[in-house]
């Protein structure tokens, strides 16, 4: 079976949900996991910090780095993979998770909202994916992995909260382009997202509490993660994946595991994808 056993993901808003997932899949492999997140102290409402999912990495067979990471932060991101290099011997995959949500119309979306969610969200996936290209490029099977949509230009999507859409579809023009740019590298570029909406705090406080009964775990998401950067870099990439599609193409028939209510049979199917 394919596996990151070794391999040093340097992964962005880590410290809980879908990032601490797929942390938590590749320890199982015995990889190394940079948990790079800004809470590096409780949250009064979020659970998780870098440290305590490094904490959870290392009970699940990796070894860990916490690393309190701004992805805003130009010096920050440069000091951070300095140091994860220089602790785990190099970088092998880049896994662009942070992000920021706020779903309002343009007219709703006041300017400074709208700086803050993109330069996490469209920004901060440009710095870190320069910043760790020179380190990808030393790595044996190098991928950079983009947490976007694919661009659906459907009305009903572009009219919603186009603010944060550009944000997310920027995420995604720079991985496709990354692919291209560095496709003579070797360096792998791809974007997933989800076929339903995943339980999570985003979801939880950012949307509406109720839909985490019509959502998937994380875990959907950390398996297709897995398949993707278990695959070679140089026969995958410049695609937009979505985890069920991806995980069928695979093999995997049984989805039920992955209800966050077992109970429920009307999923709710997430932002930017058609039903």
């Amino acid at each position: 079976m394919p596996t990151l056993k070794d391999k040093t993901l340097f992964i962005t808003g880590a410290s809980r949900g879908i990032g601490r997932e797929i942390a938590l899949r590749a320890a199982r492999d015995g990889a190394n996991l940079v948990i790079a997140a800004k809470s590096d102290a409780p949250h009064p409402k979020l659970p998780g910090t870098i440290h305590s999912v490094a904490e959870e990495v290392e009970a699940a067979g990796g070894k860990a780095l916490a690393i309190k990471l701004d992805v805003r932060d130009d010096a920050n991101v440069a000091e951070a993979m300095a140091q994860a290099a220089e602790r785990f011997g190099g970088i092998d995959i880049l896994v662009n998770n942070a992000s920021a949500i706020f779903l309002g119309t343009a007219q709703q979306t006041d300017i400074k909202r709208f700086d803050l969610i993109q330069s996490i969200n469209t920004r901060g996936t440009l710095l870190c994916s320069k910043t760790a290209i020179p380190y990808l490029k030393q790595a044996e099977n190098p991928h950079i992995l983009t947490l976007s949509p694919p661009i659906n230009l459907g009305k009903n999507w572009l009219g919603g909260y186009i603010p944060y859409t550009v944000t997310k579809y920027g995420m995604t023009l720079l991985a496709l382009g990354l692919a291209e740019e560095l496709r003579d590298s070797g360096i792998a570029s791809n974007t997933l997202w989800p076929q339903t909406t995943i339980a999570t705090a985003a979801i939880e406080f950012a949307l509406d509490k109720a839909l985490l009964q019509r959502s998937r775990t994380p875990a959907i998401m950390a398996d297709a993660a897995h398949g993707i950067l278990t695959s070679d870099a140089k026969a995958l990439s410049g695609e937009c994946l979505i985890d069920e599609s991806f995980l069928r193409a695979r093999g995997v028939t049984d989805f039920e595991h992955y209800k966050n209510d077992p109970a429920c049979e009307d999923l709710m199917i997430d932002l930017y994808i058609d039903p």
